[in-house]
């Protein structure tokens, strides 16, 4: 473990510390049933994804993950509306395409796309599930560029993503009326 440590310069240093930090983030967020402050904190674990990448040299991925920041904060405002998910998908395109250095960027755009679309059109289980499949995506890109941070927090981002699914379909059998998004709908509760 030393001689991993050791043999880190200090951009890739910094960006496995960017990587732990967006950790942090992503299980607070995954782990709350509340969408809304889901969202908020995924904008603070793509800050530190965004540096994460930059640090990498990973320049598709930072791109897109600036965009993810904008999305998230489109999204809480104009949940629903296809024309500006569209706009931003292609977006998302054009900036890749600028960026696109090797095959594995398909991964940060693979992640982009399927993020765009659930946090425009999706709420709840489906949205934390197509969320887990970006988090896949993630993954597979911290793998290619040698994260241990951002894929330590992509694993987890799955794992909490997949427990929260699992508390909001027992939520949702147990109290089939209840609106899980609704203001003091008890979604706080453990």
């Amino acid at each position: 473990m030393t001689e991993l440590v050791a043999g880190l310069t200090l951009s890739q240093g910094l960006g496995q510390l960017c990587g732990l930090v967006a950790l942090g983030f992503c299980i607070a967020g995954f782990a709350n049933k509340n969408d809304d402050r889901l969202l908020v904190l995924l904008i603070s674990a793509n800050v530190a994804f965004a540096l994460m990448f930059a640090f990498f040299q990973s320049w598709t991925a930072a791109a897109l993950t600036v965009l993810v920041i904008l999305r998230i904060a489109l999204a809480r405002r104009y949940q629903g509306n296809g024309l500006i998910m569209v706009v931003m998908l292609v977006v998302n395109l054009l900036v890749a395409w600028a960026t696109w250095t090797s095959a594995t960027d398909v991964f940060p755009l693979t992640a982009a796309v399927l993020g765009t679309v659930g946090m425009f059109m999706l709420r709840g289980i489906p949205l934390r599930i197509v969320l887990g499949l970006a988090a896949l995506a993630w993954m597979l890109n911290n793998l290619v560029i040698g994260s241990v941070g951002g894929t330590l927090a992509e694993g987890m981002v799955l794992v909490t993503n997949i427990i929260t699914i699992i508390r909001l379909y027992r939520l949702q059998k147990q109290y089939p009326g209840l609106d899980l998004q609704a203001p003091g709908s008890g979604e706080e509760r453990g």
